[in-house]
């Protein structure tokens, strides 16, 4: 089965959900794998435009030495391990309400081991969506989790579709924004953490990427990583990125009472033991991992001293 999937995966920023899928089916076969996700090298497969990807560490002759799918593929690896540690560690916390925010071909509905209850929402384009479906129904894959899908247009207004799809906005919410706000219009990426702000009850989290230096150096835009993925792939990353100046949206989450984390991805490498390492000229140096987490309520009783 393959499919151009027009609109969605096939053009444009739908492209690097491929990309995406690749790296991670290409991390799954790796010798102590970061991340697996089985069902990646399907959605690689059933596409016109990336069938012929790489999905296997042998199809890679240069391995780590190549930019793109040893370099940029080791850094989705390495951020699909921790955006999953993310997710993980809010549901142990007791959160049972996930959102994925322009979910693409994200497997984690179906891959990671979600305790009882759990539901998770998929928002995404209609055609990215209904590529996604019918590739899962020719595998026969079965969630793990409570799955449900949301077609919206994230630039737009996502969240009455959301709670018609079940959401609950008095229960805490574990929300993950994956390479998304990247390609958002400043005034989108506004919009939209001002909604995942209306819709968090205390106690839920957000994830998600930016780019501290969106205007990169004439040297960075023509660093390995990019001249790889334009050339071998069509994807010219850079002309991708959204424009302009950003908002300054962890301070922004700050002022609005959430406790927020921000991380360099080779802060990970460093954990982890794997993954890419700086260098000259870096197209992943300006890449940051943000951590938020909106405060549960305080017991009444919990500031109350002993009287007696």
């Amino acid at each position: 089965m393959h499919s151009a999937a027009p609109g969605g995966v096939g053009v444009g920023v739908g492209r690097t959900a491929l990309l995406v899928a690749a790296a991670r089916a290409i991390e799954t076969h790796r010798p102590g794998a970061l991340a697996h996700d089985p069902l990646a090298e399907h959605f690689v497969r059933a596409a016109t435009v990336s069938a012929d990807w790489p999905v296997h560490p042998d199809q890679v002759p240069d391995g780590a030495a190549d930019p793109l799918w040893g370099r940029l593929g080791r850094y989705f690896g390495l951020r699909t391990r921790a955006l999953d540690d993310h997710l993980l560690r809010s549901v142990r916390a007791g959160v049972r309400q996930v959102v994925l925010l322009g979910a693409g071909l994200d497997a984690r509905a179906f891959r990671l081991d979600w305790p009882p209850g759990c539901t998770v929402h998929e928002i995404d384009t209609e055609q990215v969506l209904a590529f996604k479906q019918e590739v899962l129904d020719v595998i026969g894959a079965r969630p793990t989790a409570s799955r449900r899908t949301v077609p919206a247009d994230l630039r737009g207004d996502w969240a009455d579709a959301l709670v018609r799809a079940g959401f609950d906005r008095t229960a805490p919410t574990a929300w993950l924004a994956e390479g998304l706000l990247l390609y958002l219009p400043a005034d989108a990426e506004r919009r939209l953490v001002a909604r995942v702000h209306a819709l968090s009850a205390r106690g839920s989290t957000l994830a998600y990427e930016l780019k501290e230096v969106v205007a990169e150096s004439a040297a960075i835009r023509t660093a390995p990583v990019y001249l790889a993925a334009r050339q071998r792939l069509g994807i010219d990353l850079p002309t991708l990125f959204a424009a302009g100046r950003r908002p300054d949206t962890a301070g922004e989450l700050t002022r609005r009472g959430w406790t927020v984390a921000v991380h360099s991805p080779f802060d990970f490498t460093a954990v982890h033991g794997r993954g890419p390492l700086p260098e000259q000229d870096d197209a992943l140096a300006a890449n940051r991992w943000v951590f938020a987490e909106r405060a549960r309520p305080v017991p009444i009783s919990a500031g109350c001293a002993a009287v007696g």
